[in-house]
């Protein structure tokens, strides 16, 4: 157990990925909350729900709750540091999906609603993926307790 743990929790980032985090973290909860809730001027689950459907993302609601709380709690995570290896994944997922449904069609560039941005959060995800959450982090003090070094 102590091994799976130190490997999910451990980080080899510093503070440069706690600003990528935090940043990212942030602007994932705010997309996910557009989704979930209708803030910051989004549609909630029943207008997500029903744009999902109309692009072929069926069944368009529970996609929307899926999307929506992926981003809300993963950015959740990312802000605080907490189990952020499967936060990333999900959220990497999330961008992917987006990036391919949406904005691939419209090419690179987000003026013409590409998928420049889609592709900037996925390389975030990635690499918190790949490195961990960084210092100041719920990850980093798990992982010293897995590994009996408090």
């Amino acid at each position: 157990m102590n091994a799976f743990c130190v490997s999910l929790l451990a980080t080899r980032g510093g503070y440069g990925l706690v600003v990528l985090r935090v940043v990212i973290g942030l602007t994932f909860m705010a997309h996910g909350a557009q989704k979930l809730f209708g803030w910051f001027g989004g549609y909630g689950l029943a207008g997500v729900g029903q744009w999902m459907e109309s692009i072929g993302l069926a069944p368009g609601y529970l996609m929307a709750l899926l999307a929506g709380s992926g981003e809300f709690f993963g950015g959740l995570a990312l802000l605080l540091g907490l189990l952020v290896r499967p936060a990333a994944l999900v959220l990497a997922v999330v961008s992917l999906v987006a990036m391919f449904s949406v904005h691939w069609v419209n090419g690179f560039f987000i003026t013409n609603n590409g998928y420049e941005y889609a592709l900037a959060l996925l390389a975030v995800s990635v690499a918190l993926l790949l490195d961990g959450a960084g210092k100041l982090s719920l990850d980093e003090q798990l992982s010293r307790r897995c590994s009996g070094r408090h």
